[in-house]
């Protein structure tokens, strides 16, 4: 549903014949780069037999009849599915924990995390690829079903390795499906109305993640973490159904493929062969193992200086950077299918668009990662109100994301709001260098007013950077690229806990040694950074040892927002290098289909 209807050129300011006049951003069927823009030239015959994977062909043909009513149904199924796997996901983070330290492993929670994170980044090419190649449905139900499968395995687990099989299955169809609604929005929605849109499945996190906690406390009160996961096997399948049906009935699934002729006539071996060749199954494989060869030990290492000594830390990074440029080589001048055509990989706005996606993740999870402990030991706030900070970036940054979407459908440009998010963003760490620790009023006030302008920031600059790159080509590349975008999110949270493990590790005991030595316990400083939730409690504010510990603290937060205004610059700079395309009212730009 593109809420924003544009059936008419832009001779009339304010004028906006649409589906409905009490829901003005609907739009109808998206075939408008013939009907809404005056940039349309005939299209060429992009869809023969063998040039257009049926998937993404079969969406190309239903866009441009989709009705307002059909597009509201799709919407609302994501907005459902969206709460369940938002809200199940908080919960299930708390229920691993416990899980873990069932099994008498808690130690072994880091290697789930591991695991979860680098399949997060790795299957988002496949499923691109198999998207488009298959179907929207059919790869949402294959995400459903792995979904469920897994969760219901995690449940029911006798052992740590059952449970992170499950794990693995339940993180490939969580990935999957956060792809795919984007991608589905991607599908129906204008360019100009993208970015609202984007947010859909992120609403629901306005209420989630007060709810949460409470939930969280409550389940485990009357049962145990097995009946926390495996209830939403049955939840998520209820929560799944809207959407399929919506996709199904609105004929995203439909039989009319355009080469069904051509399917008849086709043998089994050259059907087989034509798909392996629209998979790039080389090019994917490629792919993941750049993600998987860099992800792995960069979140393996934990930021220990000490092992980057390592072989198993060095070795798969080495390989992994060697991949890239095999990838670049075969995409470029081996793939009929290429999963990022050459042009693309050489694109300013491509290029432009994943550095500033990159760089912000690298930015905030420099700070992020901490930000919980720098809030309980340096500011002295309570565990609930440190809760409920954590999480302002993403509440804070959908409440504007939804906002400044808005804003970006009437004035059909992103390049000067992802501008504004990154200098905003440059102003929040200025804040929290200025503002590193405290238990006065202002200190509180200053890091929750950088904590909101971070959140503000990232609506500026998160799903208006990713319409930015979608903007870049026509629709049969929209999910790769889209997949691509997203795997970034993952590199550059990856990239960020790396560096603020290195700041945090290698400064932290070494300035609480320092600021603690004028009293006599010796392994004080060691046990405050080995467990500071357990020992600094012991110290009240206004005791000396607590204003060292403090002060102690805020000197790494001030390191690690140092290096967060340092990662803004760059970021800065991308964003200004940006192109700027004026956002036209239909799928994708009419620039971006004549360059096909």
């Amino acid at each position: 549903m593109d809420t924003f209807d544009d059936t008419r050129p832009d001779t009339r300011p304010g004028q906006h014949a649409g589906f409905s006049e009490t829901s003005p951003l609907i739009e109808h069927g998206l075939d408008s780069n013939k009907h809404h823009d005056q940039y349309y030239e005939p299209e060429s015959n992009t869809n023969l037999p063998g040039t257009s994977a049926p998937g993404a062909t079969r969406i190309e043909s239903f866009s441009s009849r989709i009705s307002a009513v059909e597009q509201g149904y799709i919407l609302t199924g994501i907005l459902i599915i969206g709460w369940s796997y938002g809200l199940d996901g908080l919960l299930r983070s708390t229920y691993q924990s416990y899980a873990a330290s069932s099994f008498g492993v808690h130690t072994l929670l880091s290697t789930i995390n591991v695991l979860r994170s680098v399949i997060a980044a790795a299957v988002y090419p496949p499923a691109a690829k198999l998207a488009d190649v298959f179907g929207r449905f059919e790869l949402i139900a294959v995400s459903v079903a792995f979904y469920i499968v897994g969760t219901v395995i995690e449940s029911t687990a006798s052992s740590i390795q059952a449970f992170i099989a499950g794990a693995i299955l339940y993180q490939t169809g969580y990935t999957c499906i956060i792809l795919l609604v984007e991608v589905i929005i991607a599908d129906i929605t204008s360019m100009r109305s993208r970015v609202f849109f984007s947010y859909v499945p992120a609403i629901p996190f306005l209420f989630n993640t007060w709810l949460s906690g409470s939930l969280a406390s409550a389940a485990l009160k009357v049962t145990d973490w097995r009946w926390g996961i495996g209830m939403w096997a049955p939840i998520y399948a209820v929560s799944a159904t809207p959407l399929l049906v919506g996709l199904y009935r609105t004929s995203l699934y439909g039989k009319n493929s355009g080469d069904s002729h051509e399917s008849h006539r086709t043998t089994l071996r050259a059907k087989a062969v034509e798909i392996y060749h629209q998979l790039d199954i080389i090019g994917i494989s490629l792919m993941m193992a750049v993600l998987i060869l860099i992800l792995t030990p960069l979140t393996l290492a934990e930021g220990q200086l000490s092992q980057w000594r390592s072989p198993s830390i060095i070795t798969p990074l080495i390989l992994g950077c060697l991949c890239i440029p095999v990838f670049i080589y075969w995409e470029t001048h081996g793939a009929r299918h290429p999963f990022i055509p050459g042009y693309l990989l050489k694109d300013r706005g491509v290029g432009t668009a994943l550095a500033v996606r990159c760089l912000l993740n690298i930015a905030w999870a420099v700070q992020g990662n901490y930000l919980y402990t720098v809030l309980i030991v340096a500011f002295n706030f309570s565990v609930s109100t440190s809760t409920q900070v954590s999480s302002f970036f993403t509440f804070f940054g959908v409440i504007s994301g939804l906002i400044i979407g808005v804003v970006i459908f009437r004035v059909r440009r992103l390049k000067y709001f992802i501008v504004t998010g990154t200098i905003l963003f440059l102003i929040s760490f200025v804040l929290l260098i200025r503002f590193n620790s405290g238990t006065s009023h202002s200190a509180a006030t200053g890091m929750l007013s950088a904590q909101v302008l971070l959140g503000l920031a990232a609506g500026f600059c998160a799903y208006p950077t990713q319409a930015s790159i979608q903007a870049t080509t026509s629709h049969k590349h929209v999910s790769a690229l889209t997949g691509l975008y997203l795997a970034s999110f993952n590199i550059g949270n990856a990239l960020g806990t790396c560096l603020s493990g290195v700041i945090w590790s290698e400064n932290l005991l070494r300035t609480l040694e320092s600021n603690l030595s004028f009293q006599s316990n010796e392994t004080l400083a060691h046990e405050i950074y080995k467990s500071p939730f357990e020992v600094v409690p012991d110290y009240p504010v206004g005791t000396e040892i607590r204003s060292a510990i403090i002060d102690s603290y805020g000197h790494v937060e001030r390191m690690l927002c140092i290096a967060g205004v340092c990662l803004c610059v760059p970021m800065i700079g991308f964003a200004c290098a940006m192109m700027d395309p004026r956002l036209s009212s239909g799928q994708s730009q009419p620039e971006a289909e004549r360059e096909e």
